[in-house]
């Protein structure tokens, strides 16, 4: 052997490395590969019973099954297996479509599930699913025992169409993620891999092309999204979808709440009102809290009146005209009993009670809703009791239970110092707590984990979304039902009975559920100046020239009465008009607790209000990612998704350099330009072995059993050899056969050969 093959010198540097002496397994790592994909999806399904409950029984039932599919995977044939599977499955529709409400299985019919299967298929959220558990604890054992039972029968094709049906079920659910979505697919085909190598045996080579592959996948997925319904979670800082945004989701009464960091809301008007008092116009609400949002669950349906609140209540009146190009919601007070005028036929009712348009209204285009609007006394709220309905508790008290604890342990002394005995003190007592212990600000960054959790504990200051969001789950925490609740505050006053209302005006705020009364609004988000500061913003904007912030009636700026009324805030936090003994001055946004405000800065004409990473364009309507005003990519500490994508990147890009000999030429090249320093015998002997290989790149290799003094004469006889390689090679040989050890001479050595490599070589060097 040769002293640099001994050594690890260049050609051991440059060395294949032979999986075989490592004794990898390629089956084994089949079977971790289909693990990361199945747990892909079953992470979906712990996150949903974490939600909803049921996340002990869904990890046991998952245990279970993985070791039932590995112990018959050689008892078993495949042809029984799979009849095992589909049975699993069929059970676990049967348990789940027996635990949904009895009105559900009086309407249900084999055309009911098919088509509630095709809504899931086409982009439905599995979370928007009433009985959500109930479904995820049913499917969980037919997802796990197929693939892992197939795995284990060396089967790897099948397992992963087995595991790839249940991933592609959630991608086009729209629960996976994008980077989910990312993940998965490199498990699916590094199995696929692996299985083949275990198969039909492989080499180190075809390894590195597999790593290859894969690395192409994710620089392919990370600059393109071709994922049909993937979650909108971008990988790369500035790619994939924006994330909705506040305001956005107040337009269009989506069946999602994304809550985000800071926000931006534009002063132009989106629809002007004309109403017999003053409101907060609703547009929708929700119902399950995922800790990063909200979810309306439950299906609507097609348009017809409805009931007045169990309690008092009052007739409001009002129509709506649209002033932008589109707007997919129909703002009204609760609780919308009758559409008076307007497209019937084209108006459809959300699961949560509101009325909602198929497709979008138009500018110009108007509708008048007559609403009962919950009306009780104090004294009425405080002797509600608790004695809700069934319906009632299992649709509003949901928490993840991740926090849970944490949360409701926090809110019982929060509750307790206020001595808050009954639901209604308990809801002004945490009201109370949310207005005096935070700050409001648009200026927040959105936190990881928890959205109400972070607000509570952690947070100093945040916008509408977070103070309702925060409520809510404190109420829940306390057996209270509460939802939460978007739409616009009353905006301002521009006649008696009229309101125009601008994006400023969006708000978010939360509804309370008392026996015998129906749900009551609270707004948690404190008040102060933000009316002085609404009056800013506008005027800012007029003196801009920012088109599209008035209509005819509200350019004037103010409204004053005729009368002796003015408008003030009910003790629920309603506004209501009330005598008074002289003629006000109403401010020209009127109203308590109005939305969320940020001074605006104008640039003329070109101005666009931007909501998050949406923008409102001039013609109102809501446009795409705006981006970054720069151009360039968003600077900040990587994701943890961004970090495991980069380390993947890396292992690829390290495949494929060791595959084209690129590792082994920056490993040979740093092998001879960096020399570290251990001790003087073992510095002269590595020195040498540096200048040997830099000789036989240029000049010839040194033939088996020649000694250095005759490699070195050889050269000299037929080449003008360098004079400091002559001495490197008296000072190795005065070293390995005179035993003289001297440090001078290591670092003489050392010296003279960093000296030849800087003049001869570059960074990779030639061989």
């Amino acid at each position: 052997m040769s002293a640099d093959a001994a050594s690890g010198g260049p050609s051991g540097v440059g060395r294949e490395l032979d999986l075989g002496d490592v004794a990898v397994s390629y089956h084994w790592l089949a079977v971790g590969s289909l693990a990361v994909l199945m747990a892909t999806y079953l992470n979906v399904l712990y996150h949903v019973t974490d939600i909803v409950g049921g996340t002990t029984t869904l990890v046991a039932l998952v245990s279970a099954t993985l070791l039932a599919g590995a112990a018959t995977a050689r008892r078993l044939r495949p042809v029984q297996a799979g009849a095992l599977a589909v049975a699993l499955l069929a059970l676990g529709l049967v348990a789940y479509y027996l635990a949904v409400p009895s009105a559900y299985l009086v309407a249900v019919s084999l055309g009911k599930v098919v088509a509630d299967n095709v809504a899931l298929l086409t982009g439905l959220s599995v979370l928007r699913m009433t009985e959500v558990g109930a479904w995820a604890l049913g499917v969980a054992p037919a997802m796990v025992f197929a693939p892992w039972y197939l795995v284990f029968r060396r089967r790897y094709a099948l397992a992963v169409g087995a595991a790839g049906a249940a991933f592609g079920f959630f991608v086009l659910t729209g629960d996976l993620g994008n980077f989910a979505t990312l993940v998965g697919m490199l498990a699916a085909t590094a199995t696929l891999g692996f299985g083949t190598l275990a198969r039909r045996g492989g080499t180190a080579a075809q390894v590195d092309t597999l790593a290859v592959v894969l690395v192409a996948m994710i620089l392919l997925a990370s600059t393109a999204s071709v994922v049909p319904g993937g979650g909108a979670s971008p990988i790369l800082p500035g790619g994939g979808a924006g994330t909705p945004t506040v305001e956005q989701a107040f337009v269009t009464s989506g069946d999602r709440v994304s809550i985000v960091g800071s926000i931006r809301l534009s002063p132009k008007v989106r629809f002007s009102v004309e109403s017999n008092e003053p409101q907060y116009w609703r547009v929708a609400a929700y119902d399950r809290y995922d800790g990063n949002g909200w979810i309306r669950t439950g299906e609507g349906g097609a348009y017809r009146s409805r009931s007045a609140p169990p309690g008092r209540s009052k007739v409001v009146k009002q129509t709506v005209e649209v002033e932008v190009k589109r707007m997919g919601a129909m703002p009204a007070a609760w609780k919308p009993t009758r559409l008076q005028s307007g497209d019937r036929d084209n108006t459809r009712r959300t699961s949560l009670g509101a009325f909602e348009p198929v497709g979008a209204l138009r500018e110009g285009e108007s509708y008048t809703v007559v609403s009962r609007v919950p009306d009780p006394t104090t004294r009425q709220l405080r002797t509600a009791g608790t004695d809700y309905p069934e319906r009632v508790e299992s649709r509003y008290l949901q928490l993840p239970g991740s926090s849970a604890d944490r949360i409701r342990t926090r809110t019982n002394r929060i509750v307790r110092s206020a001595d808050a005995r009954t639901p209604y003190a308990k809801a002004k007592a945490i009201e109370g707590w949310l207005e005096g212990n935070k700050s409001y600000s648009l200026d927040v960054s959105r936190p990881e984990g928890n959205i109400a959790e972070s607000f509570i504990f952690d947070m100093q200051s945040g916008y509408c979304t977070y103070y309702a969001t925060s409520m809510v789950t404190m109420l829940r925490s306390q057996g209270v039902p509460a939802r939460f609740v978007v739409g616009y505050t009353p905006g301002q006053r521009v006649d008696r009975d009229q309101w125009v209302v601008r994006g400023l005006d969006s708000h978010a705020w939360v509804e309370v559920y008392f026996p015998e009364v129906g749900w009551v609004k609270f707004d948690p988000t404190p008040g102060g100046p933000r009316q002085q500061v609404e009056n800013s913003q506008v005027q800012q904007a007029r003196q801009g020239n920012v088109s599209g912030v008035d209509t005819d009636e509200s350019e004037e700026g103010t409204w004053t009465t005729t009368a002796t009324e003015t408008t003030t805030a009910g003790p629920e936090g309603n506004a209501t008009t009330t005598p008074e003994g002289n003629a006000t001055t109403v401010p020209t946004t009127a109203g308590q607790g109005l939305g969320d405000r940020q001074p605006i800065n104008p640039g003329g004409d070109g101005f666009d209000g931007t909501v998050g990473g949406f923008t409102t364009t001039e013609n109102g309507t809501l446009g795409g990612d705006s981006g970054d005003e720069s151009g360039g990519l968003p600077v900040g500490v990587p994701s943890r998704e961004q970090a495991v994508l980069g380390a993947l990147v890396a292992v690829g890009l390290l495949a494929a350099a060791r595959r084209t000999g690129l590792l082994g030429r920056f490993r040979r090249a740093a092998w001879l330009r960096w020399q570290p320093r251990r001790n003087p015998e073992t510095d002269v002997e590595r020195a040498f072995e540096r200048l040997e290989h830099l000789l036989g790149s240029e000049y010839r290799e040194r033939r088996p059993g020649e000694t250095p003094r005759e490699y070195f004469a050889a050269l000299a006889a037929t080449d003008d050899l360098d004079d400091r390689a002559e001495r490197v090679g008296a000072i190795y040989e005065r070293v390995r056969y005179a035993g003289a050890v001297e440090d001078g001479l290591a670092d003489e050595a050392v010296s003279l050969v960093d000296e030849l490599v800087r003049e001869r070589r570059g960074l990779l060097g030639r061989r």
